[in-house]
């Protein structure tokens, strides 16, 4: 609602309401306004550090651990598999993200999307956990998107995609130091 309906309901109600002026974020030397609009464009363009500058922190997802075909465990990268909510406006790509599980902090390399060398299936959350072996199956993680390393793509063979993968998790681990 408006400012002038929120503060009718306050008064009807019986809670306070307070305006506050709009909150602005510098983008390349112009001021604009912060909104969830403005949030979920850097989010569809992959910008995850524009999405935290707006947010104040990073943009972060909260999902349980799946169980997946385990390909990745074969492939020398086992995931934690996390459907996201199918109104997920995040670029289908690769990032560096830090995860928290049983409220521990890891880093890794996650990729989001459709694995389009693989099945071209729904879209699905894959991280690789950065040095750390156990069983994450039905467990709550937050992941938190820290930067956006390259879009998603499809590769000619499982190789190629290793090789990928490999670059991808030394980049990670560069700009996650």
């Amino acid at each position: 609602g408006t400012p002038d309906f929120l503060r009718a309901q306050g008064a009807a109600r019986g809670f306070a309401v307070e305006i506050v002026d709009k909150i602005v974020a510098d983008a390349e030397g112009s001021l604009e306004a912060v909104s969830s609009t403005l949030i979920r464009r850097a989010l569809e363009a992959g910008d995850v550090a524009r999405a935290a500058h707006l947010l104040g922190h990073p943009y972060l997802v909260v999902g349980t651990v799946e169980h997946g075909a385990k390909l990745g465990r074969k492939l020398g990268f086992p995931t934690a598999n996390i459907r996201l909510d199918p109104s997920t406006r995040l670029a289908h790509g690769v990032y560096a993200v830090r995860i928290r599980i049983d409220g521990a902090r890891r880093d890794g390399v996650a990729s989001f999307g459709v694995r389009p060398t693989v099945d071209d299936g729904p879209p699905l959350l894959e991280v690789f956990v950065f040095d750390f072996s156990g069983d994450l199956y039905g467990k709550t993680v937050e992941v938190d998107f820290v930067a956006f390393l390259r879009p998603e793509a499809r590769f000619d063979s499982l190789e190629a995609l290793i090789v990928q993968m490999r670059r991808d998790e030394d980049e990670a681990r560069r700009i996650l130091r």
